[in-house]
């Protein structure tokens, strides 16, 4: 059963994924990454692997050390409750990416590859991502402020509009 409930945490984000990857465009995948309780069902596993094993669980996480974890690791459930953990907060975050991503204009072409990529090692595809939207931000903050053409930097009162003088 613990093999079983290890497979099918994946395969309960798996839907939101592929909506994300292959259908970015459709109406309903915005709807649905941009809601939080995709992440349920896959709570609801860890949940069920985590309830058999909380006291080591809790060793775990309240004392952190190599060992505890490593203890932890080593049962069954304690692994399928880690990786049921990581299956959801992998999915949170590639919602979010979704969103930011559309929400400033990234491509999904672009966007796919990279979704694929968190699916399998999301913090790669997060730091990935932190880049390419920091590049896309300064491009498009380049692109609505006009370069000076002396050259030199524009004062700040420059860019006050002009205050008519009554003599």
């Amino acid at each position: 059963m613990t093999g079983f409930l290890f497979e099918f945490s994946f395969w309960l984000a798996a839907p939101v994924w592929l909506l994300m990857i292959f259908a970015p465009g459709w109406g309903p995948t915005a709807r649905i990454a941009a809601s939080p309780l995709t992440v349920l069902p896959v709570l609801a596993v860890y949940l069920v692997m985590a309830l058999p094993v909380l006291p080591e669980l809790w060793a775990a996480v309240s004392s952190p050390d190599i060992d505890g974890f490593r203890d932890l690791m080593a049962l069954a459930n304690g692994a399928g409750a880690i990786w049921a953990q990581v299956i959801a907060w992998d999915l949170l975050i590639g919602q979010w990416m979704y969103r930011e991503a559309r929400r400033i204009g990234i491509h999904p072409l672009a966007m796919g590859p990279l979704l694929v990529f968190t699916i399998l090692l999301s913090p790669f595809g997060l730091l990935l991502f932190l880049l390419l939207r920091a590049a896309k931000q300064q491009a498009r903050a380049k692109d609505r402020v006009p370069e000076p053409s002396s050259g030199s930097r524009p004062s700040r009162c420059a860019s006050r509009s002009p205050v008519v003088q009554e003599r």
